[in-house]
């Protein structure tokens, strides 16, 4: 239970770089901000994948569901960095 925990927020760290990579421009936003929109992003990735797929587990790296979930990830970004900007 703890590994799954600790490995969960270490995808969801790498998903949430990986998605503020593909952003074009600066986000100001923390990185535990950037953590939590990864592993949401990665669980609403995983969700669409299943959602979408037959093929069950695969083995090796699952390509589709990581680009997926990188998307996921930063249309969370986009969301939170629209909410929370200045309006000056």
């Amino acid at each position: 239970m703890f590994w799954d925990i600790v490995g969960t927020i270490i995808f969801g760290a790498v998903i949430g770089v990986l998605a503020r990579l593909v952003i074009p421009g600066k986000q100001a936003m923390g990185w535990v901000i950037t953590v939590v929109l990864g592993i949401a992003g990665a669980l609403i990735g995983y969700w669409i994948w299943d959602m979408i797929s037959d093929t069950g587990d695969t083995s090796g790296i699952d390509w589709w569901r990581w680009i997926i979930s990188i998307a996921a990830a930063a249309v969370l970004t986009l969301g939170y960095t629209s909410l929370t900007r200045n309006k000056t």
